[in-house]
């Protein structure tokens, strides 16, 4: 995120294929000078950078990335961006099975070329007998030209790839491929200008190296794209035009051109443009996309809508309130771009062995070639195995590995109204040996009904009511909305308060009606050195009782009720089952706060805690060894947030962007604190499989293309095969991770497919 003085810019990368790409290009820009901050997303092929304007510009960045042996290019628009991703992923697609197809032909055609006949030999000899009389330098000569010609139609960006990093002494994927795939033309056309009775040719590997190669590119690429899909389904749901009503007049006009407290006509069917409140109408709205509720929600005159929902059946007249940036929508979307695009702790362990993995296996080809030329003294094949070392050592799958999760379970979270701020974020949420939980508004509804009021002495019960409403009317604790709420439906009006001040925890200050008004807890009264009188009945089960003092005296109290919310109890089963200790840690009194723990199946409670209490005791718990989440509403609670090993704010999309933690959940309901926690395990089991599948594979894959089976069970692999295990070994990797997206929590209500 840019601080003051400092700003982003996400150019995309054009030319990275692997990890070793990535750390090259990660490198060249944190080099530069005025960059602060860095992230280079393989999966995406984008780098956002954050940088001081006054030091450097985005052209310096593009140029330090051009120097590096890659390409950039400052952001296009969303139209352009997406026809150059069309080219983009049609072209490896028609090249690789040009190339597959050249390869079989080309295999077919050396086939009468071996050294010796075989039993395929004789089956192709009686059904293609032509093709065993055709002089053998013809058939060598209509290889080399056929294999030159596609060899550089084909593989030209990834010769290039190659030597802009030979000259950048950088070395990645393609430098691998460019290497196997060059030794074995080079060597076959030589066999072809000189030919020899013992000299075999590679003109089928090549073709077949570069065509399986081609294709896992292809289809990495719409892997990619459907990792990617949940980002571009929020991006397509903002409509780019709006019907603005002026003095009863409808036109449609550009969404741009709409600002705040515009009038703007939504007909069933219709997407909202901006975030609104209703003015005139009734209809039922779709969120499902924004945030995972999947049960359409009846809106109506007063009730507020999201940029991006979908108006169902009825016609409505809005006012616009937020725009462009400031919706909710667009803060979403920035927010799933920016996870997507951070880097996971998991990530660092592939960066490290992708920096190096190049140049060992370059080493370990040399080592092959060294010990087939001695042991064998045959040059075909040392050739031939050095050229299957190096084409099967590929470090896609390992720099795919933990992105291509992280990428889709974001993505997969915020269709389920979970938010994750980073890979950081995800990876410590799945480590949690204890979870903390706030009471008001995360398992009550946060919306207490006054029961009572109770003035003490003479005072009249609407007079405190009226002034304790002109009091709370700035705050936004659920209390506050309580009273402010009981006195509208009273029809009690009020003066506006002054000197409004907040006291976290505990209640709050303000001057009414020119007398000094205190409104809070026992622990407020007692820091104001205010006694509260005796022989008032204690509270009853469930109910928050508040205080209100005039000048320097108690002037009465007030009663109010919370209820659990209905997914509460279940919500901390789940908690409990997937072995978490669970506590309750509230401001509230103990009256209050033990039926609501009881009715959820907490055990644990601690009430009358302020902020600075719940801070305290997360760390006490922190030093007893272990790993703390805590769940709050990401304002009161902002300290226990920052404090806690993760922290899940109880989004209501308001101050969404200002909210504390590593987690938001949109929608205001405990069964999205289990659903969190099991799919950042979920995740982080994925990721290990990738790592572990990557791993394994190289560690498998390189002895076995080197030979090291052969003499015991006379194993060799070929070369083009190799190139079909390497482009598997990608592909596989994002296809385990492409699971995520059908991933779903046991007691959480589904969105519908889109």
């Amino acid at each position: 995120m840019a601080t003051p003085g400092t700003e982003s810019v996400t150019l995309t990368v054009v030319g990275m294929t692997c990890a070793s790409c990535q750390h090259h290009v990660e490198s060249a820009l944190r080099a530069t000078p005025g960059v602060s901050e860095v992230r280079v997303d393989l999966m995406a092929h984008r780098a956002r950078v954050t940088f001081d304007p006054a030091v450097t510009e985005p052209e310096a960045l593009v140029e330090a990335i051009r120097q590096s042996g890659y390409d950039a290019v400052l952001p296009r628009t969303g139209s352009e961006a997406a026809a150059g991703d069309e080219g983009v992923a049609a072209g490896p697609a028609i090249k690789a099975y040009m190339m597959l197809a050249a390869g079989a032909l080309a295999m077919l055609l050396a086939m009468p070329l071996g050294t010796e006949m075989g039993s395929v030999d004789h089956a192709l000899m009686r059904v293609l007998p032509w093709l065993y009389a055709a002089p053998p330098n013809v058939l060598r000569w209509t290889l080399l030209i056929m294999t030159g010609v596609l060899m550089v139609w084909a593989g030209r960006g990834i010769f290039l790839n190659a030597w802009r990093g030979l000259l950048h002494r950088t070395t990645n994927m393609n430098t691998l491929v460019t290497l196997g795939t060059s030794v074995a033309f080079l060597y076959s056309a030589y066999g072809t200008l000189f030919p020899s009775p013992t000299m075999q040719v590679y003109f089928d590997a090549v073709l077949l190296i570069l065509g399986f190669l081609l294709l896992g590119k292809s289809l990495e690429g719409r892997a990619k794209r459907r990792a990617m899909a949940a980002l571009e389904s929020l991006s397509r749901m903002k409509p780019v035009t709006a019907r603005r009503i002026v003095d009863g007049i409808e036109s449609l006009v550009p969404l741009d051109e709409i600002r705040p407290g515009d009038s703007v006509l939504v007909l069933p069917g219709e997407r909202f443009p901006v975030d609104a409140t209703i003015l005139k109408g009734r209809t039922t709205v779709d969120e499902s996309m924004l945030t995972g509720e999947s049960t359409p929600l009846g809106r109506e005159a007063g009730g507020k809508v999201l940029a991006g929902s979908l108006n169902y059946d009825g016609a409505v007249v809005c006012r616009a309130d937020s725009l462009g940036e400031e919706t909710m929508l667009a803060q979403i979307t920035r927010m799933v771009d920016q996870a997507q695009s951070s880097r996971a702790p998991m990530e660092r362990l592939a960066d490290r062995a992708s920096s190096i993995f190049v140049p060992v296996v370059l080493g370990l080809a040399v080592l092959t070639f060294g010990a087939w030329l001695i042991a064998a003294r045959s040059l075909p094949l040392a050739l031939a195995n050095t050229v299957a070392v190096l084409v099967i050592a590929c470090p896609c799958a390992m720099g795919l590995a933990v992105p291509a999760a992280l990428t889709v379970a974001v993505g997969r979270g915020a269709q389920l109204g979970v938010l994750f701020k980073g890979g950081d974020a995800l990876e410590r949420l799945a480590h949690l040996d204890a979870i903390v939980l706030d009471k008001t508004g995360t398992l009550t509804v946060g919306r207490p009904v006054l029961e009572s009021i109770h003035p003490l002495g003479k005072h009249d019960p609407n007079e405190l009511l009226a002034l304790a409403a002109a009091a709370e009317e700035r705050s936004n604790h659920p209390l506050a909305h309580a009273i402010v709420d009981h006195a509208r439906a009273l029809g009690i009006s009020w003066s506006a308060a002054e000197e409004v001040q907040v006291l976290p925890g505990r209640g709050l200050m303000a001057r009414v009606a020119g007398q000094e008004c205190l409104l809070g807890n026992e622990a407020l009264f007692s820091e104001s050195f205010m006694s509260l009188p005796r022989g008032i009945a204690a509270p009853a089960p469930g109910v928050t009782r508040l205080w209100m003092g005039l000048g320097r005296s108690v002037a009465g109290y007030f009663d109010a009720r919370d209820a659990l919310r209905p997914d509460a109890a279940e919500a901390v089963a789940a908690l409990r089952r997937s072995g978490l200790r669970v506590l309750m840690l509230t401001g509230d009194s103990a009256a209050a706060a033990g039926p609501i723990a009881e009715q959820a199946g907490i055990e644990e409670v601690e009430a009358g805690l302020d902020p600075a209490g719940k801070l305290a005791r997360i760390r006490e718990l922190q030093r007893d060894g272990l790993r703390v989440g805590m769940v709050g509403d990401g304002i009161n609670d902002a300290g226990a947030l920052a404090q806690a090993d993760a922290g899940i704010a109880m989004g209501t999309g308001a101050d969404l962007a200002q909210e504390a933690g590593d987690v938001l959940l949109l929608r205001a309901q405990p069964a999205g604190i289990p659903a969190a926690l099991a799919l950042a395990r979920a995740t982080l089991r994925v990721m290990r499989q990738n790592l572990g599948w990557a791993v394994g594979y190289n560690l498998l894959g390189i002895p076995v293309a080197a030979g090291l089976l052969y003499p015991t069970f006379h194993i060799l692999l070929s070369p083009w095969l190799a190139a079909a295990a390497m482009a598997f070994s990608s592909v596989s990797v994002l296809t385990n991770s492409l699971r995520l997206r059908r991933w779903h929590p046991e007691g959480f209500a589904a969105s519908p497919a889109r």
